[in-house]
C-alpha cells in the first residue's frame, strides 16, 4: 500500500474503481444485450433511461457519444490508474472543506473530472449542474453512495444560488467568467474560459491519421474545448487529400442539429461572399481566429515552424490541445484529444493540487 494515501481514500478509491466497472458494463450491455456478471443489473436498468433522457434533453447527447464518454471513463477509473495518479501528491490528512463545482454541458460528463478531484481528495463536492447535462452526475453521486459511507453528505446538488462553500471551480464561456470572477473572488477559485484545440500539420501526414484527426475535430460533433477548431498548414497544403480522409465523418449529415448548422454556416459565407472549401459536410474557412462555428474548420498557413511556436506561445492561454506530430514536447497524438488522461487537467491548472493547497 502506498504510504502517501490519507486515510479513507482506500475505500474512495475501490468505489471510483466500481463506478469505472459500472460504465464498462453498461457499454457492454448496451452492445451485446447480455446482461452484466460484475455489476447488479439493477444499476444499469437505472442508467439506461437515464441515457435516453439526456438524448432527449440535449439534441446534441447522441447514444453514440454518450456511451463513448462513459467508456472513456471506464478505461480511467482503474485501480492501477487511480493509484498512479494520486501518487505524484502529498495526500496528507486535511481537513475537508465544500468545494462549489459549476459545470458545464458542452458534452456528456463534462464536469465529472472536478467530481472525481473534489471527492476522493475527501471534501464535499456542492455541483451546480448545467442545464445542458444535468441527469448523469446524479446517477454517478447516488453510484457511489451506495458503494461507500465516505460519500454519504459529501455530495450536493443545488439549483440555486450556492451558498455555505469554501472554494470554487466553476466552468463556463468568456461571459459567464467575468460574472463568475466577479461573484467568486474573495473565495479561492478556478475559472476556465472558452478553449479550443487546434491541429499543426506538415502535409505528409497518412491518410489514417488524418482520419484520426477527423475523430479529434468530429466527436462530439466538434463542442468540446479538447475539440480540434482549427488547423495550421503549409502553403502548399493539398486539401483534396484532407477531405478524401474525413469523409468518412459524412454520416455527421443524419443529425439534424448539425445539418442545420451546416447550412446555416455556408449560407452566411456564401452570402457574405467569404472564401470556404466545402466537401458537402463540413467547410474549411481561413481565419485567423480559433473557435470556428459548427460544420465549419478553420485554417491558417504558416511560415517557419519556430515562427508558429512563438504564435501559439503566445496564444497559449486560449488553446486546450495542440495535435502534431513532432512539433512540440506537450503535443497531443492524432485521434487522442477526447481521451484525456487522469492527469490532463483542463487549462493546465493541476485540480488536485489546487484543491489540497486550498
Amino acid at each position: 500500500m502506498q504510504t502517501n494515501l490519507i486515510s479513507g481514500i482506500e475505500e474512495r478509491i475501490q468505489a471510483f474503481v466500481k463506478l469505472g466497472e459500472c460504465f464498462g458494463d453498461f457499454v457492454r450491455w448496451t452492445a451485446s444485450d447480455k446482461p452484466a456478471v460484475d455489476i447488479e443489473l439493477e444499476w444499469l436498468k437505472k442508467l439506461e433511461p437515464l441515457v435516453s433522457q439526456a438524448k432527449s434533453h440535449n439534441g446534441w447527447f447522441t447514444n453514440e457519444n454518450i456511451v463513448y464518454a462513459l467508456e472513456c471513463w471506464a478505461e480511467l477509473l482503474q485501480e492501477d490508474r487511480l493509484r498512479t495518479w494520486l501518487y505524484s501528491y502529498d495526500l496528507k490528512q486535511i481537513p475537508p472543506r465544500t468545494i462549489a463545482i459549476i459545470t458545464a454541458g458542452n458534452i456528456p460528463l463534462v464536469g465529472f473530472h472536478d467530481v472525481l478531484c473534489t471527492l476522493i481528495t475527501g471534501h464535499k463536492a456542492l455541483i451546480k449542474c448545467s442545464s445542458n447535462d444535468k441527469l448523469l452526475l446524479p446517477f454517478v453521486a447516488d453510484f457511489l453512495i451506495a458503494q461507500s459511507d465516505q460519500f454519504r453528505g459529501k455530495i450536493e446538488f443545488s439549483d440555486g444560488v450556492l451558498q455555505d462553500f469554501d472554494a470554487v471551480i466553476a466552468t463556463g464561456s468568456n461571459n459567464t467568467a467575468r460574472y463568475f470572477e466577479f461573484y467568486f473572488s474573495k473565495k479561492p477559485h478556478i475559472i476556465r474560459k472558452n478553449r479550443n484545440s487546434v491541429a499543426v500539420l506538415k502535409g505528409n501526414e497518412s491518410e489514417d491519421e488524418l482520419k484520426l484527426l477527423g475523430e479529434d475535430v468530429f466527436r462530439y460533433f466538434g463542442l468540446g474545448c479538447r475539440s480540434v477548431s482549427k488547423l495550421f498548414l503549409p502553403r502548399d497544403y493539398d486539401f483534396d487529400k484532407l477531405f478524401k480522409a474525413l469523409y468518412g465523418y459524412r454520416n455527421l449529415l443524419d443529425h439534424v442539429k448539425y445539418t442545420n448548422n451546416y447550412d446555416y454556416n455556408k449560407a452566411v459565407y456564401l452570402m457574405s461572399e467569404f472564401d470556404s472549401l466545402d466537401n458537402g459536410f463540413v467547410m474549411l474557412k481561413e481565419d485567423q481566429r480559433y473557435g470556428s462555428p459548427i460544420a465549419t474548420l478553420f485554417y491558417e498557413y504558416y511560415g517557419t515552424v519556430e515562427q508558429l511556436k512563438q504564435r501559439l506561445k503566445q496564444d497559449e492561454e486560449q488553446i486546450q490541445c495542440l495535435v502534431a506530430i513532432g512539433f512540440t514536447d506537450d503535443e497531443v497524438p492524432f485521434g487522442q484529444t477526447q481521451r484525456p488522461g487522469l492527469n490532463d487537467y483542463a487549462d493546465g491548472v493541476d485540480t488536485v493540487e489546487f484543491l489540497l493547497r486550498n
